[in-house]
C-alpha cells in the first residue's frame, strides 16, 4: 500500500475557439491523441495503465455512449485499459484527478490516467438538455420538487455569476479590468514560450488545403483594451458581466498520468509534483459560483497550511467575478493568481478544463522553481473541487 500520489506527465491541447483549429477533431480523436502524448511523454508501457478517468461535460452526440471508452478506442492503448466518464460538470478533470489519486494512494491501482474533453463546437453547451426537450423527453433535468425548494425557476451560472458580482460589490469596470489582465498575462506567456513544454500539438487544417500543427491557443485578444472591453453588450440588462468577461467557449483536451510509489520505482518514473491535499465540497446550487471561496478555507485547513504557503493559484475564471470574490475572501495575492491568463482568454473546454489547469499549474510552478500550487473550479450545482500539489 502506498500512501502518496504522484502526477509524472501532464499535457494539454492548445485551445481552439468555436469553429476553430480543433473544428475538424471528432473529441474521441482528440482525446486519444492526449492519452498516447502522455504515455510518450512518461516513457510507460501503454498496458501498465491500470485505468483511464476522463471528465466530460455534454455527454450527447460525438460525446456520448461512454467517451472515455470511446477516447481509449481511439489511442494507441491496448484494448485491456479500462476506462469511466465522469461528470462534476467544470471540475470534472479535476475530480478525475482526485478519483485517480485516491486509487493509487489505497493501493489498488498503481497507475491512472485522469483525464478530459470538451468539443465545443460539436456538442454545443447545453446539448444534452436540449436534444431531450427537442425529443420531448421528460420535463428537464430539475423536478417541481427541486424547484420549489429553492424557489427558482431555473438554476443558472450567468444568474449566480451577476449575484456574486452584486454581493462583493464588483462592477463592471472591475470585470472588465480583470479580462483585460487574463489576455495581457497569457499573450505573455505564448510570446515567452511558456506553455510549449505542457501544449501537445495536434495536426489541423491550415485552411489551404494543407496542415499545420495547432500549438498556440486561439482565443487570445492581443489588441485587447479597456475600450474594446466596454464596447462589448452586457448580457443581461441591468447585469455588469459581458462576453468578454466571462470563459471563452473552447474546444480541448487535457490529461496527467497519477502514480503511487511503486510505480514510480517499478517503472523508473521521475514525478513531476507530489498531489498535497485532495478536497471537495458543496454549498448553495444558486448561487452556485461561490463554493470555491469556502472549498479553499477548508482545504488549507485540512493541509494545515496560510495561502501565505501557497506559491501560484489558479481559480478557473468561468466568470471574472469568481476570482474576484476569491481573492477577496481568502486574502490572496494577485500577481499569484492565473498568472499566465485564464479561462477569459485561453478558453474553458469544461470537462477539460481541471486537468487543462493543473498541466498548467505544474509547469508554472517547475519553471519559477516554486513549491507549492492551489487549484480550484466553481462547479454547476454549488459544488468546487480544490487540489493543492507540491511541484517536485
Amino acid at each position: 500500500m502506498s500512501n502518496q500520489a504522484y502526477i509524472v506527465a501532464a499535457g494539454r491541447t492548445a485551445g481552439g475557439r468555436r469553429g476553430g483549429k480543433l473544428a475538424g477533431w471528432h473529441p474521441a480523436d482528440l482525446a486519444g491523441t492526449v492519452l498516447d502524448a502522455l504515455v510518450a511523454r512518461a516513457g510507460v508501457d501503454p498496458a501498465a495503465i491500470d485505468d483511464v478517468i476522463l471528465g466530460c461535460v455534454g455527454q450527447a452526440g460525438e460525446q456520448s455512449m461512454h467517451i472515455g471508452r470511446s477516447a481509449v478506442m481511439a489511442s494507441s492503448l491496448p484494448d485491456s485499459v479500462p476506462a469511466v466518464t465522469i461528470d462534476r460538470q467544470c471540475g470534472s478533470s479535476q475530480q478525475a484527478i482526485h478519483f485517480a489519486a485516491q486509487a493509487v494512494m489505497s493501493g489498488t491501482q498503481d497507475m491512472v490516467i485522469a483525464c478530459g474533453v470538451e468539443s465545443m463546437t460539436r456538442v454545443p453547451m447545453g446539448s444534452p438538455m436540449v436534444l431531450a426537450a427537442k425529443a420531448g423527453i421528460g420535463e428537464g433535468p430539475w423536478s417541481q420538487k427541486i424547484l420549489d425548494r429553492y424557489g427558482v425557476k431555473e438554476f443558472s451560472q450567468f444568474h449566480g455569476a451577476e449575484m456574486i458580482a452584486r454581493k462583493w460589490g464588483f462592477s463592471r469596470e472591475d470585470l472588465d479590468r480583470f479580462s483585460l489582465e487574463s489576455h495581457r498575462r497569457a499573450a505573455a506567456a505564448t510570446d515567452a514560450g511558456a506553455f510549449d513544454a505542457e501544449i501537445v500539438a495536434v495536426e489541423v487544417s491550415d485552411g489551404e488545403g494543407g496542415t499545420m500543427l495547432h500549438r498556440t491557443d486561439e482565443g487570445i485578444r492581443y489588441d485587447a483594451s479597456m475600450e474594446s472591453m466596454a464596447g462589448v453588450k452586457l448580457l443581461q440588462e441591468g447585469g455588469t458581466i459581458t462576453a468578454a468577461s466571462a470563459s471563452q467557449i473552447c474546444d480541448g483536451a487535457s490529461g496527467v498520468i497519477v502514480v503511487n510509489e511503486r510505480a514510480l520505482k517499478a517503472h523508473g518514473l521521475t514525478p513531476l509534483a507530489r498531489i498535497h491535499t485532495l478536497t471537495v465540497t458543496a454549498g448553495d446550487p444558486v448561487i452556485m459560483l461561490e463554493e470555491p471561496l469556502p472549498a479553499t478555507q477548508k482545504a488549507l485547513q485540512r493541509a494545515g497550511m496560510k495561502i501565505e504557503d501557497i506559491d501560484l493559484y489558479e481559480v478557473n475564471e468561468a466568470f471574472a467575478p469568481v476570482p474576484l470574490a476569491w481573492l477577496k475572501a481568502i486574502g490572496a495575492d494577485p500577481d499569484r493568481l492565473n498568472v499566465n491568463g485564464g479561462a477569459i482568454a485561453l478558453g474553458h473546454p469544461l470537462g477539460a478544463s481541471g486537468s487543462k489547469l493543473m498541466t498548467t499549474l505544474i509547469h508554472a510552478l517547475r519553471a519559477r522553481g516554486k513549491r507549492y500550487g492551489l487549484q480550484t473550479m466553481c462547479e454547476g450545482g454549488g459544488i468546487a473541487n480544490v487540489t493543492i500539489v507540491e511541484a517536485l
